[in-house]
C-alpha cells in the first residue's frame, strides 16, 4: 500500500483536505473512469497497477489490481490520513497564534459554518426572481469581525472539503458557490453526524454541480423540449380544456427521468409514483411512455371497451403502469390513480410499496422505491402529509425512505399568497419533522436539478430515510387552462410573461457552450411534434411482454357471485390444535394475572367446556386463514390488544416488557401475521392501509378504528378510494375495516360508527357492509374475506358491549361446518303461525328486545336478525318473512336515531320486498343532530321506550313518525 500511497506522496497532492476530496474522485473514478479529471484517471490507472502488497515493487505491465481489492485499502488510508491532517491542522489553526490571529481563524470557521446553516436563505433558486433576498447578516464577514484586510489571509479551512489553507476571499467564494448558486440545502438541522457529513461531503466535494457529459447535457435539452412540446401541442389542439400543464416545471421530465434511471442503476426493480393533477399528462406521456394517441382519445371522448364498464374519471386524475429499460435492467413503474384531495395519495402509495417490498421480501426497501410529487401549498397546508411523514421511520409502515419532490410553483392557487399559504418560510419546513434534509434547487437550471435528484437518491438509499427535492419554478398558466391568473397576481406574470421558457434558457446555454447548434434544439422540437401527430410513444423505450413474478394479480379474486355461500367452517381437530398453539406462551413468560384468566377460560373454549366469546372466536379466525398460509395484517391505535381488552393477538411480560405475539408461533409454514398499534391517526393509517390492500390480494388487510367514529377523520380516503376507486378506476381491494359500534349510554362520542354514511355510499355492489351479532359469525365473516374468490372491501360494525354479553356466545361447533349467515332467523320455540308482528334488526339491539320479550313472555313478536345490510340480502330476508304468514305488522327497530344508522338507507329495500297487505314500522330513537344523548338517565328512557314500542306497536305520535307508504 505504501507503493499506491507514494504515487500522491511524490506529488504533494495528499495533504489535509485533499484527502476527503481524492477519496471521492477515487470512489467515482471505480464506478465510471470517465467521470473524473483525465490527470486523476492516470494516475488512479497507475495505482491499480501498483501491488496491493506494502513490500512488493510495482511490476510494469501488470494486470490492474480489481476495483475491489484496491478499493478498500486505499480509502481506508485515504480516511486515516484525513483525519491525522485535519487533526493536526485544527492544532495548528490556533497553535502559536497570537490572540488576534487565532480570533480571526475561529471567525472564519464560524462564516463557513454560517454558510451551512443559511446560505440557503440567499441562494439563487427562483427562477422568476419573484421576491428579493434577504440580507443574512451570518454571511457578511464583518458580521464575524473579517474586514477586506483580511481578503487575501491564508486561513486553515477546517472540515470545508478543499485544501487545507486557502485566502480568505477564494474561500467565500467557494462557499458562497456550493451554499448560495442554484442548489439551497437545508441539513444542518439533523441529529445524526453521519448523515450531516454525509450531506456536507457531497455538496462541498461536488462543488453542488453535476459532472455531465456532452450527451447528458444533449439528452436534458430533449427533454426539455419533451415537456414543453407536449404542453403546446395540447394548448393548440384543446384550446380551454383543463389539462393542469406542467409549463414552468418542465425541469420536473428530466428529473424523474435521471431518478428512474439511476434507481435502476442502483438495482431498483420497481418506482411507485403518487402525484396530484399538475403535470400528471406530461409525466404519463414522457416518462411512462403513455401512446399520445391514447390520450388524445381521452380529450376527444373516445373510450376503450373495458372502460365502459366503469364510471372513469377525468384524464388528469388515471393511473398508468409499464416497464422500462435502465442500465441495471427492467424498472417496473406505477403511478397510483389520484383524485383531487391533492395529498391524500401519500399514504396509499406507501402502503402499495409495503406490500410491494413485502412480496419480494424487501425488508430496507433497495428494490422498490416510493416517490411522492407534491404541490407548494398543499405539501404546507394539507394535514395528511404530517401523517404521512410522522409514519416514515415506524417499524410497520417504513417504506425505506421516500423522495418527496415538490413542485414549487411559488402560489397555491391562482387568488393565493405565500403570507396566507403557510406560516413557515418554506413550503417544505414540514419536513424537517422527520430531519428529512430538503435542497431547494433552481428549476432553470436542469443541470443542479440533476445534481440534487442523483444526491437525494443516493442519500436515501445510503440511509433508508425520506428527503425533498423542492424544485423552485413558476406556472406560466392559472391554475387550469380557462384561469387568468393576472387578474389576481399581476407582479407575479408580467415577470413571467416576459421571461423565455425553461427549455430555451437551457438551449442558448448549451449553444453558448458550442454543445448544441441553435438549428440543432430547433430539430428536436420540430421532430417531437412530428412524433406526437403520429401518436407514437415517444419516452424512452418501453419494454412489452416481460414475465414479472412480483406482479399484482386480481385475476382469481374477480368472480362477482355475492350469493354464492362459501363454507367457511374447519375441522373441529385443526381448531384444537391450533387453538394449543396459539395458547402456548414462552417458558417464565411472566403473564398480567387479567390475561391469565383470559388465557385460562380461552382454554376451556378450546376444551369445548365453555362456549367461545368474540376474542377467540376471532383469533380463532385468523389463526386459521395463517395456518392455511394466508398473511394478516392488522393494525389501529389499539389493536393487539383491543381498544376494549378483548383480542389479546399481543401480550407483554411483566418482568421484561417484551411483547409477545402468539399467532406468529403457529407452525412454520404458517402465513406472517402482524398485530400494529399504530401512531394516532386515522387518515394516514387507514389510506396507507388501502394502499397496502389494493397491491395484496391474497392477504387479509385489517384497520380497526379505536371507536367506530374515529374514522371520520379519514373520510377522504373512504369517500375517494375505498367505496368508488373501484368504479371510478376499476381498482379491486379487500381491505377490512373494523368499527366499533352501538349505543352505551357514553354520550355522544364513541357511541356510532356513523352506519349511515357507508350505507349512502353503496351501490354497484361496491362495498360490503355486515353486522355480525356472534362471536361465530364474526369468524365466518372473517374467514369469509378470503376463502372466497372475490374481494371487496368490507366494513364491520364491532360491537364493544357484546364483546362480553352472556348471551353474544358460541358453540365451538359452529366454526366447524357453515358459513355467514346474512339473515339469522328466530331462534327461540315460538309457533309461526301465532306471530303477528316480525321486528327485524341489526346488532346490539337484537339482544336488548330479545331478552325485553323474554322477561314479559311474549310469543307473537318474532326477532329477525338482518347481519349483511349491503348488498341487501332479499331472498334471505324474503324467505325469513315468509315463515310467519299471519304477521300483520312488520317492524324495523334500531337503536340508532331516526336519521342516523340504517332505517333511511334501506327503508326503501324493505318496502319492496314485503307483500302488500304488510304495513312498515320504525322502532327507534327520533331525529338527532348527535349521534347520541349525554345522559345516562336520557339514554336509558329512551332506550325503554324503543323497545316498547317494537314488542307492542304502541307508537307515540311525539316520538316517531309512524310509516305509510302508499
Amino acid at each position: 500500500m505504501s507503493a499506491i500511497l507514494e504515487l500522491f506522496r511524490s506529488s504533494g497532492a495528499l495533504y489535509g483536505g485533499n484527502a476527503a476530496f481524492i477519496e471521492d474522485l477515487y470512489e467515482r473514478y471505480l464506478q465510471d473512469p470517465e467521470s473524473v479529471d483525465r490527470a486523476w484517471r492516470a494516475r488512479f490507472d497507475a495505482m491499480r497497477q501498483a501491488p496491493a502488497n506494502e513490500s512488493a515493487p510495482a511490476t510494469p505491465g501488470a494486470r490492474p489490481v480489481p476495483a475491489d481489492i484496491a478499493h478498500g485499502p486505499v480509502r481506508e488510508n485515504f480516511a486515516r490520513l484525513a483525519r491525522e491532517s485535519r487533526s493536526r491542522a485544527r492544532l495548528r489553526s490556533t497553535e502559536h497564534l497570537e490572540p488576534a490571529a487565532a480570533e480571526k481563524q475561529s471567525a472564519v470557521l464560524r462564516l463557513i459554518n454560517a454558510y451551512r446553516f443559511r446560505g440557503h436563505q440567499v441562494a439563487d433558486t427562483d427562477p422568476i426572481r419573484l421576491r428579493e433576498r434577504p440580507r443574512v447578516q451570518d454571511l457578511d464577514p464583518i458580521y464575524h469581525n473579517l474586514s477586506k484586510d483580511d481578503l487575501d489571509q491564508v486561513f486553515y479551512t477546517g472540515s470545508l472539503c478543499a485544501p487545507d489553507r486557502m485566502k480568505l476571499r477564494d474561500i467565500i467564494a467557494l462557499v458562497q458557490r456550493i451554499y448560495c448558486g442554484p442548489v439551497g440545502s437545508e441539513y444542518m438541522y439533523i441529529t445524526s453526524t453521519t448523515e450531516k457529513r454525509w450531506v456536507q461531503k457531497r455538496l462541498e466535494t461536488y462543488r453542488a454541480a453535476p459532472e455531465l457529459e456532452t450527451a447528458d447535457r444533449r439528452w436534458i435539452l430533449f427533454l426539455l423540449s419533451a415537456a414543453e412540446g407536449i404542453e403546446k401541442y395540447l394548448h393548440q389542439r384543446y384550446v380551454g380544456q383543463k389539462r393542469f400543464s406542467l409549463e414552468g416545471g418542465e425541469t420536473l421530465i428530466p428529473l424523474l427521468d435521471e431518478l428512474i434511471q439511476r434507481a435502476g442503476r442502483k438495482g431498483q426493480k420497481e418506482v411507485v409514483i403518487g402525484m396530484a393533477h399538475r403535470g400528471r399528462l406530461n409525466v404519463l406521456t414522457n416518462i411512462f411512455g403513455k401512446p399520445p394517441q391514447a390520450m388524445f382519445d381521452e380529450f376527444e371522448g373516445r373510450l376503450p371497451m373495458e372502460a365502459h364498464t366503469m364510471a372513469g374519471d377525468v384524464k388528469y386524475h388515471l393511473g398508468f403502469a409499464t416497464d422500462v429499460d435502465t442500465p441495471g435492467g427492467a424498472v417496473h413503474l406505477a403511478l397510483g390513480f389520484n383524485p383531487s384531495h391533492l395529498e391524500i395519495i401519500n399514504p396509499v402509495i406507501e402502503g402499495s410499496v409495503r406490500a410491494r417490498q413485502r412480496r419480494r421480501r424487501d425488508k430496507t426497501g433497495d428494490q422498490v422505491l416510493p416517490v411522492l410529487i407534491h404541490g407548494d401549498a398543499a405539501f404546507a397546508g394539507q394535514g395528511v402529509v404530517m401523517e404521512t411523514l410522522q409514519l416514515s421511520q415506524t417499524r410497520s409502515y417504513s417504506t425505506g425512505g421516500t423522495v418527496h419532490i415538490v413542485i414549487n410553483n411559488q402560489i397555491g392557487f391562482t387568488t393565493s399568497h405565500p403570507l396566507d399559504a403557510r406560516s413557515s418560510p418554506y413550503c417544505t419546513d414540514i419536513a424537517k419533522l422527520v430531519q428529512a434534509p430538503v435542497f431547494h434547487v433552481n428549476g432553470d437550471d436542469p443541470e443542479a436539478v440533476i445534481f440534487v435528484t442523483r444526491m437525494a437518491l443516493d442519500f436515501r438509499n445510503e440511509f433508508h430515510k425520506d428527503i425533498v427535492i423542492d424544485l423552485i419554478c413558476y406556472r406560466r398558466l392559472g391554475h387550469n387552462e380557462a384561469d387568468e391568473p393576472a387578474v389576481t397576481q399581476p407582479m407575479m406574470y408580467a415577470k413571467i410573461a416576459a421571461r423565455p421558457t425553461t427549455r430555451a434558457v437551457y438551449a442558448e446555454r448549451l449553444a453558448t457552450a458550442g454543445i448544441v447548434t441553435p438549428e440543432e434544439a430547433a430539430a428536436q422540437v420540430e421532430d417531437y411534434r412530428r412524433s406526437i401527430e403520429q401518436g407514437v410513444v415517444v419516452a424512452r423505450p418501453v419494454l412489452c411482454g416481460l414475465d414479472n413474478a412480483y406482479r399484482v394479480d386480481w385475476t382469481r379474486c374477480q368472480n362477482e357471485d355475492w350469493d354464492q355461500a362459501v363454507d367457511t367452517g374447519v375441522p373441529v381437530v385443526k381448531l384444537r390444535t391450533l387453538a394449543a398453539a396459539m395458547l402456548t406462551v414462552p417458558t417464565g413468560f411472566d403473564m398480567h394475572p387479567r390475561v391469565a384468566k383470559v388465557w385460562e377460560e380461552r382454554q376451556k373454549m378450546a376444551a369445548g367446556e365453555q362456549l367461545l366469546n368474540w376474542g377467540m372466536a376471532e383469533n380463532l379466525a385468523y389463526a386459521t386463514l395463517l395456518d392455511a398460509g394466508i398473511p394478516v395484517r392488522l393494525s389501529g391505535q389499539d389493536c393487539g390488544r383491543g381498544t376494549f381488552v378483548h383480542r389479546h393477538a399481543k401480550i407483554h411480560d411483566q418482568s421484561t416488557g417484551d411483547a409477545y405475539t402468539p399467532l406468529q408461533h403457529l407452525g412454520p409454514h404458517q402465513g406472517a401475521f402482524i398485530a400494529i398499534d399504530s401512531i394516532l391517526s386515522e387518515e394516514a393509517v387507514l389510506g396507507f392501509e388501502y394502499g397496502f390492500a389494493t397491491a395484496e390480494p391474497n392477504a387479509l388487510t385489517l384497520w380497526e378504528a379505536q371507536f367506530g367514529d374515529f374514522a371520520n377523520g379519514a373520510q377522504v380516503v373512504i369517500d375517494q378510494f375505498i367505496t368508488s376507486a373501484g368504479t371510478k378506476w376499476g381498482l379491486a381491494c379487500g381491505l377490512t375495516m373494523l368499527l366499533p359500534h352501538g349505543l352505551e349510554g357514553q354520550g355522544a362520542e364513541h357511541s356510532s360508527a356513523r352506519l349511515e354514511r357507508y350505507l349512502q355510499l353503496c351501490a354497484e355492489h361496491n362495498i360490503q357492509v355486515c353486522v355480525p351479532t356472534t362471536p361465530a359469525q364474526m369468524y365466518h365473516l372473517l374467514r369469509r374475506q378470503m376463502v372466497r374468490d372475490y374481494r371487496k372491501p368490507l366494513i364491520v360494525m364491532t360491537p364493544k358491549s357484546l364483546l362480553r354479553h352472556r348471551l353474544a356466545v358460541s358453540a365451538l361447533d359452529e366454526l366447524t361446518t357453515g358459513h355467514y349467515q346474512t339473515v339469522i332467523a328466530e331462534i327461540d320455540a315460538i309457533d309461526p303461525a301465532g306471530v303477528t308482528r316480525v321486528i327485524f334488526c341489526s346488532g346490539k339491539v337484537y339482544y336488548d328486545v330479545l331478552e325485553a320479550r323474554r322477561s314479559r313472555g311474549l310469543t307473537n313478536c318474532a326477532l329477525i336478525r338482518i347481519e349483511q345490510l349491503y348488498p341487501f340480502p332479499k331472498e334471505a330476508f324474503s324467505a325469513a318473512l315468509a315463515l310467519y304468514p299471519n304477521a300483520e305488522e312488520i317492524i324495523w327497530c334500531q337503536e340508532e336515531a331516526k336519521n342516523q344508522g340504517a332505517w333511511d338507507q334501506i327503508k326503501h329495500r324493505l318496502y319492496e320486498l314485503l307483500p302488500a297487505d304488510k304495513q312498515l314500522q320504525y322502532a327507534g330513537r327520533p331525529a338527532s343532530a348527535a349521534p347520541a344523548v349525554g345522559h345516562r338517565a336520557a339514554h336509558v328512557e329512551q332506550h325503554e321506550h324503543l323497545i316498547d314500542e317494537a314488542l307492542t306497536g304502541r307508537f307515540t305520535p311525539s316520538m316517531n313518525q309512524r310509516i305509510s307508504y302508499p
